[in-house]
This record gives C-alpha cells, structure tokens and sequence, in this order.
C-alpha cells in the first residue's frame, strides 16, 4: 500500500507541473506504459498467493483509475488554455468602427441600355425581346432579305446550322412581336447581336436598341420626330441636329441613314426607314391600312459619344480600372 501510494502521489505531482500535451504522454508512459511502475505491480500479482491476491488487484487497480482520471483531467486542463491563448489572439473589438465596403457599378454599357429604355418609355414605347440563337427565317427571310444577300454571308453571320444563326440584329423580335400583336403597335427590342468583326469599334458581339411604331396614319415625320426627341435627350443638347441621308435596307422602304451633328461634322448613329410592305405582308398586317416605322441604334456607339470612350474593346476587356470610373 506505501509503494502504490508513492505511486500515485508522484503521478499527481508530475501531471501538476506539465504545460505539454506530448510531455503529459510521454510521462504516462512512466505510470501506465508496458514498461511503467503501475504495469509492473500488475505483473507481480501471480506471485502473490491466492488469499493475498483479490485485495492487491483490487488496490492497484483503484490507485490505476486515480491515475487516469488525474491524467484526463491534466489533458483537459491544458486543450482549455490552449484554446483561451488561441481566443485571446483572435480577439475582436466588436467597439471599432467596420471596415468601408467597396459598393459595385452598373456597367456602361448597362447604364446606357436603362437610360435608352427609360427614354423611349416615356414616349409610349413598350420592351420586347427574344431569342439570341435565332431561326433564319426571323432574322433574313420575314425581313424582305433574299437568299443572295451578302449578310447571309459566312463571313458576316454565326450559323449554327443551316436553320439557325447567332441573330444579327434585334429585327427579328420586331416580327415576332408583330406576329402576336395587332396594331397598334410601339416597341423598342434591345439586346446582344452578333456578327463577325472586331477592331477598335466593332465588336463580334453588341448590342442594338431597334424601335417599331405600326398604326394607321404613320409616316416618315413621326420617325424623325422620334429619333431626333430620343437624341437631343440621351444626349441632354436641345440644339442637336439630325438629319437623314437617303439608304437601303431590305426591310424598309424608304431607308435613311441617321446622322447627328458632333464636334463641328456630322457622325452617323444608326439607320432607320417605312417598314416595307412585305414585311406587314409576313405577319399578316394589312400593308393598305398600317404604315410603320422602324430605327436601330448601337447601344455601345451611344455610350462611347456619352462617356468619352475612343475603344470599344474597353467595355470587354473586365479593366477595373477603367470600370471603377463608372461605379
């Protein structure tokens, strides 16, 4: 009974004084180990004789559960105070002030299609849009464009298959809105086209906003009337000047460039013209009763003139700096 308990006070004493949970194992091992003084005890026992036996198992093993329960507690101890040094390090001073956030930006380009929407709204006009993987019916056919026209050309569109192409223009939603609605009717069609090109103002894909006016009684004035309200409030300039230099497009008749005075000349800014009757015909609009009008403007040629940007490739190219200008 002396020696187990000399035991059991050196193991208490040891544990006590260790900060170390490597050093708290390696110290069991002088208690509890193959080769510990607790383990040798047990060994002994069959030296014992049978009546002796019972009562020296039964006190070595009580002073052995001391032993582990003083060891668990030693182990516990140390992981809590290693986890309030780890707290005490990561700190927080809930008492100071947040860090600043970095708030975003609508891109340019984003900016300039809400503004184009909102002002054409507040003349009447609707929203529309659809597909950008569209049928070649929509996109060349419906639009009075014949099967030789050099913009079904490989070398202009994106042909998914023979059936189907990368939209070129935002046309064919016009034709698919009129197919179902009758006149009267008022809608502009924003949104991504693709062709192939690309250079410091031409991009493979962009956006174009197209407008559509179809009602009795409509005529070449109320386009200019329109397209020239539109340009001198985008650009915030009552004294801009548009004029219309005679064109062609296949789905209008008469056509016209637009153009706008800029720095002292004159700049083009989109295309315009009378929807042709054939097109009315396609959609089973009475061509004797309606007259229309339709105009397509490039979004990014009206935000580079807006913002004072001479590169179109700076609205792709995810520049940060040159988008922070923007936020």
């Amino acid at each position: 009974m002396q020696e187990l308990q000399q035991i059991l006070d050196q193991a208490l004493q040891q544990f006590a004084v260790i900060s170390d949970e490597a050093e708290l194992e390696r110290v069991k091992a002088r208690f509890l180990g193959k080769e510990g003084s607790l383990t040798i005890l047990l060994k002994g026992l069959g030296k014992l004789s049978a009546e002796e036996r019972p009562a020296a198992g039964a006190r070595i093993n009580q002073v052995k559960q001391n032993i582990e329960a003083a060891l668990q507690q030693r182990r516990d101890a140390l992981q809590q105070n290693k986890l309030a040094q780890k707290l005490a390090a990561e700190s927080l001073d809930v008492t100071l002030p947040g860090r600043g956030l970095n708030t975003g930006g609508l891109h340019p380009v984003t900016r300039t299609l809400e503004r184009i929407e909102q002002l054409f709204h507040s003349l009447g006009f609707a929203t529309a849009s659809g597909p950008e993987i569209e049928r070649d019916f929509y996109n060349f056919t419906a639009l009075n464009i014949p099967e030789n026209h050099p913009a079904r050309a490989m070398h202009d569109t994106f042909y998914i298959d023979p059936q189907h192409v990368l939209r070129t223009h935002t046309s064919p939603v016009q034709v698919r809105y009129m197919e179902a609605h009758q006149p009267p009717l008022k809608v502009i069609s924003p949104g991504r086209v693709y062709r192939v090109d690309s250079d410091a103002t031409h991009s493979p894909m962009f956006h174009q906003v197209e407008g559509l006016w179809v009602d009795e009684h409509i005529s070449f004035a109320n386009l200019k009337g329109v397209v020239q309200d539109f340009l001198q409030r985008y650009f915030e300039q009552d004294e801009l000047q548009v004029r219309f230099r005679p064109s062609f497009f296949p789905f209008t008749e008469p056509s016209a460039e637009i153009d706008m005075s800029w720095n002292g000349g004159w700049l083009e800014i989109g295309g315009c013209g009378m929807v042709h009757p054939n097109v009315l015909k396609q959609v089973n609009i009475d061509s004797e009763k309606y007259l229309g009008f339709a105009f397509g403007l490039g979004v990014e040629r009206l935000a580079m003139l807006r913002y004072g940007v001479n590169d179109l490739r700076l609205f792709y190219e995810s520049d940060l700096r040159f988008l922070k200008q923007f936020s």
